[in-house]
């Protein structure tokens, strides 16, 4: 009887110790299974970013080789293009808004969600500058154009493809009372954000500076049309 138990506690040991091993071999794979994928999208990203930057300077060498190659005389009329394809640091009277996170509590039963900036919110003061005449917009000095996208990520905002935390300035080229009325009008933007804490500065000035649009065009699909109409 005593060498049957020697036994089973011997075989239960071993059990233990495999059972260890086991284990401990298991987290270090699914370790090096983590660090590896990281290491991997980490290596995705750098390649991305190499590839936006590589377009983003092919760009621009295209647009200073048509420059040079342009008519003589034509140097203010490129200027102005380059100013409207949103590519040259611009700067003119308007407004800077400045938009908070609601310093509120929280009611019982309340979303809290409620009281923090989401794309959406900036998304309706873009578009009131815009319906207000704005010539130029940016947030938190990411120029907008056509392309931009403004979406969230979790507690964050991008901005073509640039991550920010609250809060955040919206700057906008225009008239600056008229951009102020679009924003401050009677049941509109602001009074919306107020209602929930969220604070809302808005400053008319003479001389709102705006930096040049610096990501990149994708032009995959799109083509010029010789024919001028439909093909």
């Amino acid at each position: 009887m005593i060498v049957v138990r020697h036994e089973r506690w011997a075989i239960a040991i071993v059990s233990c110790i495999l059972g260890f091993m086991v284990v401990t071999q298991y987290k270090m794979t699914q370790d090096n299974i983590e660090e590896n994928i990281r290491l991997q999208r980490t290596g995705d990203l750098a390649v991305q970013l190499r590839e936006a930057q590589s377009e983003r300077d092919a760009l621009l060498k295209q647009i200073e080789t048509l420059k040079k190659s342009g008519p003589k005389g034509d140097g203010k009329a490129d200027e102005q293009l380059m100013m409207k394809a949103a590519l040259t640091n611009v700067k003119g009277p308007g407004v800077s808004v400045l938009i908070e996170d609601s310093l509120k509590p929280v009611q019982s039963g309340e979303n809290p969600n409620l009281y923090v900036i989401h794309d959406e919110d900036i998304l309706r003061i873009v578009n009131e500058l815009r319906a207000g005449g704005a010539e130029a917009i940016a947030i938190n000095d990411q120029r907008l154009i056509g392309t931009s996208e403004i979406r969230c990520s979790g507690p964050t905002i991008t901005v073509n493809g640039k991550v920010f935390g609250a809060p955040f300035t919206v700057k906008a080229i225009g008239d600056p009372k008229t951009l102020n009325s679009a924003l401050t009008m009677r049941g509109g933007v602001v009074d919306s954000l107020k209602h929930w804490g969220i604070k809302v500065t808005i400053k008319q000035e003479e001389d709102v500076a705006i930096p040049a649009f610096t990501g990149t065009f994708r032009e995959e699909h799109m083509k010029p049309n010789e024919l001028g109409g439909k093909e």
